[in-house]
């Protein structure tokens, strides 16, 4: 199956700022129902047989983020605008993700990388650029999407306020 990520509306049938009570049912509906995993958790996330993890993060009832982790076999894909972000090598992810919008390295974490402008991350736990048998920091290990406002520091958040009052 694909997931195409949409940020800043969310993936497949899960959608950024949705009620936690659809989000829950949304997940679900990401389940496989003939291998469904004992480490599936209501609310929180689902493993598909792939590997595959899609995480659900909501505040005060509200979706705010979706999280997906990479998967062990290639029955499932997850693209953004043609982009398979958990084959192809982290730094090629950054150059093509690089030419349709701004991304940026995380300057707390090098082995994180932000597109703020669309509400897109990409995780690996450490840089490991020119090993590729180092496959935790040669690829990615997650992809996030959030609503606007989840990078803002408090100050930025402050101001987002400010603004739409």
């Amino acid at each position: 199956m694909d997931f195409d990520l949409a940020p800043p509306t969310g993936v497949g049938p899960l959608r950024i700022g949705m009620t936690r009570h659809a989000a829950n049912t949304a997940l679900y509906s990401l389940r496989e129902v003939s291998a469904v995993a004992e480490s599936d958790r209501p609310g929180q996330h689902v493993f598909r047989p792939s590997g595959l993890m899609i995480s659900i993060h909501c505040v005060r009832d509200m979706l705010e983020a979706i999280e997906l982790g990479r998967l062990s076999t290639q029955t499932d894909r997850v693209l953004f605008q043609g982009v398979d972000v958990f084959t192809l090598p982290a730094r090629e992810v950054v150059r093509r993700v690089s030419e349709i919008t701004s991304i940026k390295e995380d300057p707390d974490d090098t082995g994180s990388f932000i597109a703020q402008d669309l509400l897109l991350s990409f995780w690996r736990p450490f840089a490991a650029d020119d090993e590729p048998g180092e496959e935790q920091g040669y690829y990615f290990s997650s992809v996030l999407v959030a609503q606007p406002g989840y990078y803002d520091t408090p100050a930025q958040a402050a101001e987002r306020l400010q603004q739409s009052s």
